[in-house]
């Protein structure tokens, strides 16, 4: 599951980020655009519910709307968490998503979920069954 945040829309990265994940060969499985209630996003981001950083990550998320995609392909989940890079952009990487684009640790333009239960429960927060499209 990866998600282009409110930032990454704002700025027309859109195009530039799904096309990078075309170029690895990696298959989008379902994709939409979307605006998410403060409730998905609680939901969303359950996991950090009580950390300190939890309502700003909650606002951030619900203040635009945001791009939605289920990714597969061949360790897809090692193999975008290294195409993005770490979560404060100021430290990723030249040539990673958030090396490129990130302008801060919160700001990270976006969300990739990092393990196979992660990306279910995820998925099913923001999907139905229908909305995968296996071809």
């Amino acid at each position: 599951m990866v998600l282009i945040k409110p930032d990454g829309v704002r700025r027309r990265l859109i195009g530039e980020i799904i096309s990078r994940f075309e170029k690895k060969g990696l298959k989008i499985k379902a994709l939409k655009m979307l605006w998410l209630t403060r409730e998905k996003a609680e939901e969303f981001y359950s996991v950090h519910k009580g950390k300190p950083f939890f309502e700003s990550l909650i606002e951030f998320m619900t203040s635009g709307p945001i791009i939605a995609m289920v990714l597969e392909g061949d360790k897809a989940i090692s193999v975008v968490r290294l195409m993005i890079g770490p979560t404060d952009g100021r430290e990723a990487p030249p040539g990673t998503i958030r090396g490129d684009y990130a302008l801060s640790k919160s700001e990270n333009v976006v969300h990739a979920s990092d393990s196979p239960e992660s990306a279910e429960r995820e998925i099913r927060v923001i999907f139905s069954e229908e909305e995968i499209i296996d071809w």
